[in-house]
């Protein structure tokens, strides 16, 4: 007789359909609940969470044998799980795992403060035993997960630029993964903020939006590091306003005229944010999601953290590789200003920009743009390396890991959305010019 495995029915431990735990206390009174998370661990462990000192905290702790019931989310096939209690743990990635989902789903509800993981239980798994019934056929896989990833990583060995690399990960998840709506966010290592680079699938792409550190899913995979897949939400939830209302409340100077809108769906049902880590070192996160539920499953998950593996090795040599080393290079022919001039306002207080009535952008990429315009209308300048941005102290970029390419493609890509009457163009491995179609006028703005 072929015994089941817990790798086989894996999905019924993502946490689709709560799990029932039954337990029996040191005077025999047996007890019965719901379990807010039952995890996959090992092919021999479970992970249950502990939140609450309970009825069915204190049986186990007083005798260690429990049941615990689960449902396949597809097949509706009911199996019964025979479990020992082995330990808790209160640290360590599984632990970090189980508190980040728990985190990410509290902080959609307002309830951060109440839904705290104080524990991740760990049972060994004694028998899998499969409750009589009439199960459903199982579906086939939507797509091939090793070719997904050995698709993407031979696009991202392949490009030259963050640009392309960033594109290559979009590519891969629309392309192979049928998703329709990811973004990727960059981390700015001085503010502790995340800003979108690239985004599809959205009416507005959001490139420059910014999301703090815990906030969302997409804040708490930053955070812990981990990734944070939530398979259904309810239908009224609104996530954008939860971004930004949480903006508003860590912001009390937060403007509205100078904020990008976040580009997420309005009642999104599953989404999944992995962290892009490199060296140890958190560069950004990789965000997926859907208006269905039970879209993103833990085989997503392994490819996305695969490929959030490759995008930061991919990130970390560009950074490394050398760049040319004259300061300035030279200018490149490039079309004759004309008609009436452009007004752009420079705010030093937090380097932002606005082209007419318009915001651009803020921080470090302001301060970017406000340097090349200055460069251009004293100098004529119109051709400018990475190097020389990094040489220049006036920027505030940080001495270690400067995001310089990321906040130069952020630049690129809001003045595109803005139109074509200034724009960035790269001419060359850490090299570029500024193409200006109209006479500028500038204004700093005290």
């Amino acid at each position: 007789m072929t015994r089941t495995t817990l790798g086989e029915i894996r999905h019924c431990l993502e946490g689709t359909i709560p799990a029932v735990i039954a337990t029996v206390g040191a005077d025999g009174t047996p007890n019965v609940a719901y379990i807010s998370q039952a995890c996959y661990a090992d092919e021999g462990h479970v992970a249950l969470s502990f939140q609450f000192f309970n009825k069915t905290r204190a049986n186990i702790l007083a005798n260690p044998y429990a049941s615990l019931m689960v449902l396949h989310p597809q097949t509706v096939q009911f199996y019964r799980l025979h479990l020992r209690y082995v330990r808790t743990e209160t640290q360590g990635p599984l632990f970090e795992s189980m508190k980040a989902q728990l985190a990410g789903i509290a902080s959609h509800t307002g309830m951060a403060n109440v839904f705290k993981l104080l524990g991740s239980d760990i049972y060994a798994v004694q028998e899998i035993e499969a409750v009589e019934g009439s199960p459903l056929p199982t579906p086939p896989p939507r797509y091939s997960m090793l070719s997904a990833v050995r698709r993407c990583s031979e696009q991202l060995s392949r490009g030259t630029s963050l640009d392309e690399v960033l594109n290559a990960v979009l590519a891969t998840l629309t392309d192979l993964m049928g998703v329709q709506h990811a973004m990727v966010l960059m981390l700015d290592p001085v503010s502790q903020r995340l800003y979108t680079v690239a985004s599809c699938g959205y009416a507005t792409s959001g490139v420059g939006s910014e999301i703090g550190m815990g906030q969302g899913v997409i804040g708490v995979a930053a955070r812990e590091r981990t990734p944070v897949r939530i398979q259904h939400m309810a239908t009224a939830y609104l996530y954008s306003n939860t971004i930004r209302n949480s903006l508003q409340a860590s912001a009390p100077d937060f403007c509205p005229e100078m904020d990008i809108p976040y580009p997420g769906l309005p009642t999104p049902h599953s989404q999944l944010a992995v962290p892009i880590v490199s060296a140890g070192r958190l560069l950004g996160v990789v965000f997926v999601e859907s208006p269905h539920d039970m879209q993103f499953g833990f085989e997503d998950e392994d490819v996305l953290v695969a490929m959030a593996g490759h995008l930061g090795a991919a990130i970390d040599l560009m950074q490394s590789a050398t760049e040319p080393q004259e300061a300035v290079p030279t200018d490149l022919p490039t079309p004759q200003a004309q008609g009436a001039a452009l007004h752009i306002r420079h705010y030093p207080a937090n380097d932002s920009i606005f082209i007419g009535d318009d915001y651009l952008i803020k921080g470090v990429a302001g301060a970017i743009f406000w340097r090349l315009v200055r460069n251009y209308t004293e100098q004529g300048r119109t051709a400018f390396s990475n190097r020389e941005l990094r040489l220049d102290p006036d920027l505030g970029l940080p001495d270690v890991t400067d995001n310089l390419e990321a906040r130069l493609l952020l630049l690129q890509r809001r003045l595109k959305e803005h139109g074509p009457l200034v724009r960035i163009e790269k001419t060359g491995r850490g090299r570029f010019q500024l193409v200006v179609q109209r006479p500028l006028e500038l204004q700093e703005v005290s």
